[in-house]
């Protein structure tokens, strides 16, 4: 209850400073009363356009990334594992460069993260289809390994055969990650997605708990690992699918936050799943406020700044796993 009560209190402070910060600084009084429609004209159109959807969708997306990375961690029982290692990530990374290259992202405002999100989808059929309905966790990995590694080098060869430079530009910035100049639709769009894949992963915690015991053991306690596995795809892909759908790549997120929160949630699983969530959405809007803050003049990428926070402590968890083993 505590811990909760900490990352509830962290999230809704760097929500509200996410709203306040800016080129525009405007204290949480006017901000509150400009979300209500009142007051200042400019900062009405400021708060409702501009900053509540990028504020919603970092929290989203962070939410998203750190509940399928605790998810992920779980089930494979690995502390390195994170969402990106079942392709979907670089799946939907692929559908958004086929988008862009071919300009169907030109014919309305949300054909590119639709298409991002149509290609995470069948990176998971495809998944499913390699495994097989018995395939077990080694099998999972490599599949979404092979996946990973075709998407990636299909974005390298749309990117190297690109005949408009301009075209080539504009996808290697999306591919850096941010959630500035989105709307409402975005969060329309995502949301739905995100709900389903949340409501899928939170169904996990009993399973994730049980497995931690081995998965034959997981069995006897009734556990269905088909169902479980299922679930877990399904719930990854649709939140982080989404989340690369309107963000872009925002990495280490999955990666990094369930491992900072594991040992304050006692190492279980299914307290480890909200606890990453909260967690996820506080160090994304945390990342967007010093995006915004650092440097105000330029266009800084959400995925970079997570990159240099999240690489020196990648490492540092290196280090202490190296050092842990016997």
């Amino acid at each position: 209850m505590k811990l909760a009560l900490i990352l509830s209190g962290l999230l809704l402070a760097l929500f509200t400073a996410s709203l306040c910060l800016g080129s525009v600084a405007i204290t949480p009084v006017a901000a509150l009363s400009a979300l209500l429609g009142w007051g200042d004209p400019l900062h009405i159109m400021i708060l409702q356009e501009i900053r509540l959807p990028r504020a919603l969708l970092a929290a989203m997306v962070g939410g998203s990334l750190g509940l399928s990375g605790a998810a992920m961690q779980g089930y494979l029982r690995n502390p390195l594992a994170e969402p990106g290692l079942i392709g979907v990530s670089g799946a939907a990374a692929l559908g958004a460069v086929i988008a862009l290259q071919t300009g169907i992202a030109t014919l309305f405002t949300l054909a590119l993260p639709l298409s991002a999100l149509l290609f995470a989808l069948a990176a998971v059929g495809l998944i499913l289809l390699l495994a097989g309905p018995r395939g077990g966790s080694m099998t999972l990995i490599l599949a979404g390994i092979a996946i990973s590694a075709l998407a990636g080098a299909l974005t390298a060869l749309v990117l190297n055969l690109s005949p408009n430079p301009y075209a080539a530009s504009e996808i290697i910035f999306w591919m850096m990650g941010s959630v500035a100049d989105r709307s409402m639709e975005h969060v329309t769009l995502a949301l739905p997605v995100m709900l389903l894949g949340w409501a899928l992963l939170a169904t996990l915690g009993r399973g994730l708990d049980a497995l931690t015991l081995g998965e034959d053991a997981a069995g006897s306690l009734g556990i269905s690992m088909s169902s479980l596995r299922l679930r877990l795809l399904i719930g990854t892909a649709a939140a982080v699918g989404a989340a690369t759908a309107v963000a872009g790549a925002v990495g280490f997120v999955g990666l990094i936050v369930p491992h900072l929160l594991r040992r304050v949630t006692q190492g279980r699983p299914s307290a480890l799943l909200w606890a990453s969530t909260l967690g996820g959405a506080s160090m994304v809007l945390a990342a967007d406020i010093t995006v915004r803050l650092v440097l105000p003049t330029r266009d800084l990428k959400l995925g970079v700044v997570m990159a240099l926070i999240g690489a020196p402590l990648f490492l540092h968890l290196i280090y202490r796993t190296r050092k842990e083993l016997p």
